[in-house]
């Protein structure tokens, strides 16, 4: 099966990039399934019913969201009946909508997606190592499902590399999101999941993370509130993963960085 992880998707000027490149990649490699973090999509907070929408139609096939989940209340009530838009596993129980999804390919296959969201240097969620674990146990791969995506949503890369050794050998691919910086470590671990820290974001990289610069550097050199912060403008570059796997096992046979547009350093499986 041929995967596409993309990671977080920063204001309209991720949006627009990532409709426009999603259904050129998706004839270019084949792809069978796309996932992308849509959690900055609304002006960089949260994501809209609208805009879910609009990613659905550019030939994304699920959205997880992180820790700005809820920045846009709409999204409380929508979640609750939209099974294709995931916030992570690890909030408390009570919590609308679900963490793990099951969903079909057009010709049937069956894949899982998962989100967890980390504790170190965020919020203090329920364990993201119990959560992922139970999720596993209880899905095996190849007996649940032919693919399993997990995006492991966080700040650290050492709680990120964890939660890969967790799910290796257990899940097709595990891939980070939230630092919007894209991590060079792109590998498949010993028991064969693909895993890289942290895909980047899809978004301007003429910026502070996604924001404009002067704002969000004034907040580091005056240590004063300043005026909202507002994403970037200019050309996205869009940062994801893309995995092949072997249809036996469900496992990693390749895993390749994808930066397309943009400031960076461009890379194309």
């Amino acid at each position: 099966m041929r995967l596409l992880y993309l990671g977080d998707i920063m204001g309209k000027t991720g949006r627009d990039a990532v409709a426009e490149r999603v259904p050129e990649l998706r004839r270019e490699l084949g792809l069978d399934f796309v996932v992308a973090c849509g959690e900055n999509a609304a002006h960089g907070f949260g994501i809209t019913a609208a805009i879910c929408q609009s990613l659905y139609d550019a030939g994304v096939d699920v959205i997880t969201l992180g820790n700005h989940a809820w920045d846009q209340r709409e999204i409380i009530t929508f979640i609750q009946a939209e099974p294709r838009l995931l916030r992570p596993l690890n909030y408390p129980p009570e919590t609308p909508g679900q963490g793990l999804g099951l969903y079909r390919t057009q010709n049937g296959r069956r894949v899982i997606v998962i989100q967890v969201i980390c504790r170190l240097f965020m919020d203090a969620m329920d364990d993201p190592f119990r959560a992922l674990n139970e999720a596993l146990e209880r899905h095996p791969l190849r007996d649940a499902a032919d693919a399993i995506i997990v995006d492991v949503h966080g700040e650290a890369s050492s709680e990120k590399a964890a939660l890969g050794v967790i799910a290796d050998g257990r899940a097709s691919m595990v891939v980070g999101s939230h630092s919007h910086v894209p991590t060079a470590d792109t590998r498949i671990l010993t028991a064969g999941t693909a895993f890289q820290s942290d895909a980047g974001m899809c978004g301007s990289y003429d910026s502070v993370i996604g924001m404009k610069k002067h704002t969000a550097t004034q907040r580091f050199v005056t240590k004063m509130p300043t005026e909202r912060l507002e994403p970037a403008d200019g050309e996205a570059t869009v940062c994801g993963v893309y995995v092949e796997t072997d249809d036996r096992t469900g496992l990693a046979l390749r895993a390749e960085p994808v930066r397309i547009g943009g400031m960076l350093k461009q890379a194309r499986p």
